[in-house]
């Protein structure tokens, strides 16, 4: 293959368009993840406040997330036509409204309804993914989609501001204050980012000029002629369950720790926000990784360990009577605190690399389609993450085991890891 043809001018416009990929992207996934995962903390004051049960607190959590999901993949669909800066400002866009609506809704239905609005905005999410990939740069792909994966740190920022401003203001304000920094991360994609929306296909035509390879079948065929890739879903698949997985515990975690230790709202939010910061970190260190070595056998390894940590836990507070020599011998075991997030955080740790070289691999093998693969991972993830704020509710009230959430992702993890067993096996010599 001859080299590619340098132009210094598409060099300097290449960085520089690359660098407001980079920064303004992970701003704006921050934002409406922050948005989306609003009624982590603020759901808690609305059950109070309005008296409805555990399960109606469960869908008002899953409702965007099961919206969001199946945005997801028309969403990168369309930020492929129209380009995906354009879509992330109208997805920006669309969320105010929702915004507002919460802060004036009295019933439980209107706040439902308001949070599947805010679902439809995180079809930004999927439109931000091919944004990066197709404009970031290529040498260090799997950094920046990892810097914009750890725009899900916008849980913390819910952790951190909603619990105070609701104390001092009142929780009515709270989504009217998510306002203003979305309009100005909205003009500031309006402002210094674009779209050139020949940038794929004029890599493609440069490829094809230099190859003589002919072009790839278009529109609905090749998209099912991509969906009969078993490698295809499978990443998919596993990489829903870290996605899924994270985005449910950021939501469940606050109310968890509160109930479980006792803790008020506002120091709940703060105790589950080193999760949130080490999946973050992860995801960046593990597109890091990636774009160092073809790190496909890290899903082993970080599997194996996120399981580990789900089984322990798993573990609720016992009470074990032994039979010993001078009589009975209790043993009570309960996780202090300190326990539970010493095995909370390297978890998330180890998710977000999980996360971070999954994407990177999905970019590695499926760049051409990225808008495909990319928005069937997150609608997967998206559907995960809606189921399983109800898996956790029933685990509760049918198990009457609080940890029981815990349980199922162990499970779900152990049934993907049983998927990547039999992929392996099917194809031995696959460098898959």
């Amino acid at each position: 293959m001859m080299p590619l043809r340098e132009d210094p001018v598409r060099d300097t416009e290449g960085g520089y368009r690359s660098l407001v990929v980079v920064l303004l992207s992970p701003l704006a996934f921050a934002l409406v993840f922050a948005c989306w995962t609003l009624f982590a903390v603020l759901g808690l004051e609305l059950k109070a406040v309005l008296g409805f049960g555990e399960l109606a607190f469960a869908a008002l959590l899953a409702v965007p997330m099961l919206v969001g999901g199946l945005a997801s993949l028309p969403m990168a669909g369309l930020a492929v036509k129209i380009g995906g800066r354009r879509v992330m400002l109208g997805c920006l866009l669309l969320i105010c409204p929702f915004l507002w609506w919460i802060s004036q809704a009295g019933h439980y239905l209107e706040f439902l309804l308001a949070g599947a609005g805010l679902g439809l905005g995180a079809g930004s999410l999927a439109a931000g993914l091919v944004y990066v990939a197709t404009q970031g740069p290529r040498q260090h792909a799997g950094l920046a989609l990892g810097l914009y994966g750890a725009g899900m740190l916008g849980a913390g920022l819910s952790y951190l501001l909603l619990p105070l401003i609701s104390q001092a203001y009142g929780w009515r304000l709270a989504p009217q204050l998510y306002l203003l920094p979305v309009l100005l991360v909205a003009g500031l994609l309006w402002l210094f980012a674009d779209d050139q929306a020949d940038a794929s296909s004029r890599a493609v035509d440069e490829v094809l000029e230099l190859d003589d390879v002919p072009p790839p079948p278009a529109g609905w065929r090749r998209a099912r002629e991509r969906l009969a890739c078993w490698q295809l879903w499978r990443l998919a698949f596993v990489y829903s369950f870290f996605f899924g997985a994270f985005v449910a515990l950021a939501l469940w975690l606050p109310g968890y720790l509160a109930a479980q230790y006792r803790l008020p709202l506002g120091s709940a939010a703060l105790w589950a926000l080193p999760f949130t910061l080490a999946v973050g970190l992860g995801q960046v260190l593990g597109g890091a990784l990636a774009d160092w070595r073809d790190f496909r056998a890290l899903r082993w390894w970080v599997s194996a360990f996120v399981l580990v940590c789900l089984f322990l836990l798993s573990y609720p507070p016992f009470t074990m009577q032994i039979q010993g020599v001078h009589g009975e011998l209790a043993l009570r075991f309960s996780a202090p605190l300190w326990w539970f997030l010493a095995l909370l955080v390297p978890m998330g740790l180890g998710m977000g690399i999980g996360k971070g070289s999954l994407m990177r691999l999905i970019h590695r093998d499926h760049g051409d389609d990225m808008a495909l693969v990319g928005g069937l991972a997150l609608t997967l993830g998206g559907l995960f993450a809606a189921l399983l704020p109800m898996m956790f509710v029933l685990g509760n009230e049918w198990v009457g085991i609080r940890s029981a959430g815990f349980m199922f992702l162990y499970g779900s993890l152990a049934v993907c890891m049983l998927v990547m067993l039999a992929d392996h096996a099917r194809a031995p010599h696959s460098a898959a």
